[in-house]
């Protein structure tokens, strides 16, 4: 990736204090358009806070964050979603009950005007979903498919979808294969793929070395709170990464 290219996302000396606690110091990180960035680090490494920062979660204690070389301060997540920046929690936070394509278009469902009142338009989310769904390559029976009828890689899957239907520049994944089956592993890992070829940015927060070397192009290592090392995947091997995760160089 050519350095002269503005990142899609990057943060800038990214601190964070919980009362006395340091979880963050001086961190920085940029992910380029059509890039998968790999973060690694053990537990408490700081990599959770640092993504709930870039989504607007938390508010950094000091430090900057850049969209598209445009300075952003973050309020909510809902700013993070308005510039285009997705995050997939581990826990995909997807409502079971609820049919494939609802979930996808939750809190931002299209609507049609009967009169005076709003309606949720249910043709339209289908057809959106069903578009969305093929672009993607995501196989399901159907978009009225319940999501707790789906399996846990087809389940990742919709969460990923649902990150990407609002014209996502840059989706955080944290753990995306974590729960998954061997089988299911590979799709998702897939479709982490086919979004890089759309130009999306991709970081992906794992532990596990297989996902990092089959998707990502740079992987960078948090020790502590702080930035440890970084290198093009080319240029490092797993040894050496899983060194880093341990604080060794």
């Amino acid at each position: 990736m050519s350095s002269t290219i503005n990142p899609l996302l990057e943060a800038k000396g990214i601190t964070k204090y919980f009362g006395t606690i340091t979880a963050l110091e001086n961190v920085n990180l940029k992910v380029h358009a059509g890039e998968c960035l790999g973060v690694v680090g053990d537990n408490g490494a700081g990599k959770s806070t640092l993504m709930k920062v870039l989504s607007g979660l938390y508010k950094p204690s000091a430090g900057s964050l850049f969209f598209q070389g445009k300075e952003e301060i973050l309020e909510s997540p809902r700013d993070s979603q308005n510039l285009g920046l997705e995050m997939v929690y581990q826990d995909l936070a997807l409502a079971g009950n609820l049919p494939i394509g609802e979930n996808i278009f939750l809190g931002r469902e299209p609507t049609k005007n009967l009169g005076f009142i709003k309606l949720l338009d249910f043709n339209k989310i289908k057809e959106l979903t069903n578009a969305h769904l093929d672009k993607l390559k995501i196989n399901v029976k159907s978009a009225d498919q319940k999501v707790e009828e789906l399996s846990g890689g087809q389940r990742q899957a919709v969460a990923i979808a649902r990150s990407t239907a609002f014209n996502a520049k840059v989706v955080i994944m944290d753990e995306p294969t974590a729960a998954l089956a061997i089988k299911e592993v590979g799709k998702v890992l897939d479709l982490i793929n086919s979004l890089k070829k759309t130009g999306v940015g991709v970081i992906v927060i794992s532990h596990r070395m297989d996902d990092i070397f089959t998707v990502c192009d740079r992987v960078m290592a948090l020790f502590q709170g702080t930035n440890f090392a970084e290198a093009n995947l080319s240029n490092t091997s797993r040894d050496e990464v899983i060194g880093w995760i341990m604080g060794k160089k």
